[in-house]
């Protein structure tokens, strides 16, 4: 059995959610560093998102499929509320 590491550079997106939601961060947060991160898997298959807010903290993995359909279920919800 080969035992093999490998040493990788994950793409990330990163903000601070005081500049995107107000409902969950709260008007007396706005400076406690509330944020939203999103990390590529690093073999291309998933995201994994991590958010500090008001609630505390979440960790939430995502292969690309569930991402996918995810946002197909929010763009039929959005595009049936207008």
């Amino acid at each position: 059995m080969k035992k093999e590491i490998s040493l990788t550079n994950r793409k990330a997106a990163f903000v601070e959610l005081k500049d995107w939601c107000v409902g969950s961060v709260g008007e007396d947060r706005k400076n406690k560093g509330d944020f939203l991160e999103v990390t590529e898997w690093s073999n291309g298959e998933g995201y994994d998102i991590h958010i500090y807010d008001s609630s505390g903290e979440r960790h939430l993995g995502l292969t690309y499929g569930q991402f996918r359909a995810i946002k197909k279920c929010i763009k039929l919800i959005d595009d049936n509320e207008r």
